[in-house]
């Protein structure tokens, strides 16, 4: 699982039931410091999604949004479980390693 994904998959767990677009972006981007495109972050939802890591629901349309109804996405167990391997295979990798010298 890339780098992207984690970090996606970690904001849905986090955010819980109002993970949709606005959110999960503002997540990421205060917690890395690091910008990511609306787009990026649609793609990367579909590839989990695509997985069996992720599903998704249409909310109501609301007034705010023109009418248009938020995509809120949730994080499966497939996707926890490999949130969690990714983990300990990170982890193990690390065992040992003075973090001063990488």
């Amino acid at each position: 699982m890339g780098e992207l994904e984690q970090i996606i998959l970690l904001a849905l767990v986090r955010l819980g039931d109002n993970a949709y677009g606005v959110p999960i972006r503002q997540d990421i981007e205060k917690r890395t410091k690091r910008s990511i495109s609306i787009g990026a972050l649609y793609r990367t939802l579909e590839r989990l999604e695509d997985k069996g890591f992720v599903s998704s629901r249409t909310g109501d349309p609301t007034p705010e949004r023109g009418g248009r109804a938020k995509r809120f996405f949730r994080a499966e167990p497939p996707g926890l479980r490999a949130l969690r391997r990714t983990r300990e295979a990170l982890d193990v990798m690390w065992e040992g390693l003075d973090p001063k010298r990488v």
